[in-house]
Parts: structure tokens; C-alpha cells; sequence
């Protein structure tokens, strides 16, 4: 019990200060942009607090299956850290703003080319933007795109070489997956494997549809402003990882239906060799 209370705990800071990190470190922060985010971060904190702290799972999946969730947080941790940077060295360049400057307009310009997801993204803003607002929002989405990339990379090894998660024992689809009910809708290998096809499909949609309906609807309503640093974050970070985070799951989702297939044919085969001694 102290082992999960601290674990929670450490999880629930580690929430609350990456929330906290542009207020921290742009600076320029409004007294009411700043009271907001303070109490965001303490709101995620407490509910990141309490799904770890509790016994039954509740809404968060895979709380079991480490590292899953670890490399999720550790990727939207870095992309908000490197972008709220970046933000800084507009206004206090630093050494390593402007590395991280360099990186990002180095791999912004080799991600955009016509139909790019970062193409996508540059196209959203308004007509006659400044182009320094241009060459910031390039350099924030083509960071925060190398970083989903390199999180997707690194699960995929974990899965097809390092054999996550069945390296860390027995998977609890209870515990794992606490909102998939496998007693209804048919064969779990089919709903796994639907749910897989369907998380990885809108995982590759995602980074082109965002900004395409963002420049469809902004005739209706008013567009985002990239050029507030906090919307420039928060707006990159959800971008790149909300698909990254879905082709994750369905990757997991198939790993997962691979098991329970694997366990299956185990099952039949020694069912077998029952019957033939009997």
C-alpha cells in the first residue's frame, strides 16, 4: 500500500509540473494565465492521484503494463518542455534555446513538403501571418512530430523485439483494459483486433485532418492564434500526440489479440494430447 501511495503521488507531480512547465519557463504570463494553470495542474494531479492510488482501475488503461503509459507522458513531457524553450528563446535566447531552435527549423523544413502533416499545419494560419510567426509554428510542429515519431519507434521495438508485456508476467485485461468488456459484442480477438485496425487508421488521419478541419471551420469561427506561446504549445503537444498516443493503443490492442490468439492454439494443442493419451 505505501509503495502504490508513492508511486501515485510521484505520478501526480510529475503531471501537475509538466502542466506547470510554460508558465515556469516562458515568460510574460498574465496573472490570470497564470492562477488557470495552477489550478489545472493541481486538478490533474489529484486525478492523476487517485486512478494510481486505487485499487480497482477505473478509466486509465494499462496502469499494469508498464512502460506504456511511462513513454506517452515521457514524450508529451519532452515535446511541451522543448517547445516552452523554444517559446523562451524568442524573447531570452540561451544556448540551448537556440539548439533546440536549430533542431526543430531543421527538421520543420525536411517534414515540409507538399501534403505533409507540417505542411498542414502552416497552411492553417491566417493570410498575411509574419514570417516569423511562420518559421516558429514550422519549427514547434516539425519538433513536436520528431518526437510522436520517436516515442512510436520506441514502442514498437518494445513490442516486436522485447516482447511487451508478456515479459512482465501475466496480463490482467481487467486491471489493463478496464473499460473493454470482453463478455459482450462478439469474439475478443475480433473486437481487439477492430478496435487495433480502427486507433492505428485515425492515428495516421489525425495529423492531417486536425488542420484541415481547423481551416475549414475558420470562416465560421474564430481561428487559433499561434502566436500567443501557450496556445502554440498546448496546440503543437495535442497535435502530435493525440495520434501518436492511438497508434500506440492499437498497437498494444494487437499485441494484446496476438496473446490471446497465441493462448488459444496452447490451449487447444494440449486439449489434444489429452484426448490421444486418454
Amino acid at each position: 500500500m505505501i509503495a502504490r501511495l508513492y508511486g501515485a503521488a510521484i505520478r501526480g507531480l510529475l503531471m501537475a509540473l509538466m502542466i506547470a512547465i510554460p508558465a515556469l519557463i516562458v515568460p510574460g504570463m498574465t496573472a490570470d494565465a497564470t492562477q488557470a494553470t495552477v489550478l489545472i495542474a493541481l486538478l490533474a494531479s489529484f486525478l492523476t492521484f487517485v486512478e494510481y492510488n486505487s485499487i480497482s482501475p477505473s478509466i486509465v488503461e494499462f496502469c499494469d503494463a508498464a512502460p506504456f503509459n511511462r513513454l506517452r507522458f515521457a514524450a508529451l513531457f519532452a515535446t511541451v518542455f522543448m517547445l516552452s524553450m523554444i517559446c523562451k528563446g524568442q524573447v531570452d535566447p540561451t544556448l540551448t534555446t537556440k539548439a533546440l531552435t536549430s533542431v526543430g527549423t531543421i527538421v520543420g523544413n525536411s517534414i515540409d513538403f507538399p501534403y505533409s502533416p507540417v505542411r498542414m499545419v502552416v497552411l492553417t494560419l491566417p493570410a498575411g501571418t509574419d514570417y516569423e510567426v511562420v518559421e516558429i509554428v514550422r519549427t514547434a510542429a516539425g519538433l513536436a512530430y520528431l518526437a510522436s515519431l520517436s516515442v512510436m519507434a520506441a514502442f514498437l521495438v518494445l513490442v516486436r523485439i522485447l516482447g511487451w508485456p508478456s515479459r512482465k508476467g501475466a496480463f490482467n485485461v481487467w486491471v489493463n483494459l478496464p473499460m473493454f468488456d470482453p463478455t459482450t459484442g462478439g469474439d475478443v480477438l475480433n473486437r481487439l483486433n477492430r478496435d487495433a485496425r480502427i486507433n492505428i487508421a485515425c492515428g495516421f488521419l489525425l495529423p492531417f485532418a486536425i488542420p484541415a478541419v481547423v481551416k475549414l471551420a475558420a470562416d465560421l469561427i474564430n481561428p487559433i492564434s499561434l502566436e500567443n506561446p501557450q496556445t502554440l504549445i498546448w496546440t503543437m503537444s495535442a497535435w502530435a500526440f493525440l495520434p501518436a498516443s492511438m497508434i500506440m493503443r492499437g498497437i498494444a490492442l494487437q499485441r494484446i489479440a496476438e496473446m490471446i490468439r497465441d493462448q488459444r492454439k496452447r490451449a487447444y494443442a494440449t486439449a489434444e494430447n489429452e484426448l490421444q493419451v486418454a
